[in-house]
């Protein structure tokens, strides 16, 4: 049964490095002595090495063990043998490339699909969706397919913004480029905004978080959904 933590980010204003999530991460890890980190997106230039350290600081406060998948060898085995799964934030291009580059992007959904616990957040949350085309990333470099893990039946636009009215950008807002997105594709979008997680065990998705979350669907007004929706309902 798939027992899986999808988070919009992984830090939020004014908080440490995912403090605000280690209260459900000790209960969502808590069979899991060592959690293996996949530390393929990066940002900043920061090494797999130096991305690690920073999981394992946040982790030890719940008293995990932090795994590199960049320490193994063979990453398709470190993904088969782990008794947890974290896949941290960056560039959703980059990550995706990796885990092509590397041959585990089918292992790594067959293990969570098979019950390994995973947490995604950001970059890592965006690769649980059926494509990684809603990511807000730039596209630093051209993975082989936008298609990712689909643990999820629908994709995803996490650290989603509500337009600001008193604005004077004049750029696309998220909704825009989500309707862009529409314009090709009938893929509903689930917009995640910071703070929220969606909690899934088996097939139930549920909304989790302080705030509401904003559906998008091809040629339907966007839709709120309240915090503790069943979200099974989006295929």
């Amino acid at each position: 049964m798939k027992n899986i933590l999808i988070a919009s980010t992984s830090t939020l204003h004014g908080g440490d490095y995912l403090e605000y999530l280690l209260p459900k991460l000790s209960l969502h890890f808590l069979n899991c002595k060592t959690i293996l980190f996949i530390p393929y997106a990066r940002s900043g230039g920061v090494s797999h090495e130096e991305y690690t350290s920073k999981v394992a600081l946040a982790f030890a406060k719940i008293n995990k063990t932090i795994k590199g998948i960049h320490e193994f060898e063979d990453a398709a085995e470190a993904i088969q043998n782990a008794e947890g799964i974290f896949t941290g934030g960056g560039n959703t291009f980059l990550l995706v490339s990796q885990l092509y580059k590397n041959k585990i992007m089918t292992v790594l959904a067959d293990a969570v699909k098979k019950g390994t616990p995973y947490l995604g957040t950001s970059a890592g949350s965006n690769i649980c969706g059926l494509t990684m085309q809603t990511t807000n990333d730039m596209p630093i470099i051209y993975p082989p397919s936008f298609q990712t893990l689909g643990l999820i039946p629908f994709n995803l636009n996490p650290h989603y913004l509500d337009a600001d009215e008193q604005s004077k950008h004049m750029g696309e807002t998220r909704e825009t480029r989500i309707k862009e997105f529409h314009a090709f594709n009938a893929i509903p979008v689930l917009g995640l905004r910071e703070g929220s997680w969606l909690d899934v065990k088996g097939e139930k998705i549920t909304l989790r978080g302080n705030l509401s979350a904003r559906l998008f669907r091809q040629n339907q007004d966007p839709e709120e959904l309240e915090s503790g929706t069943d979200l099974s309902f989006i295929k």
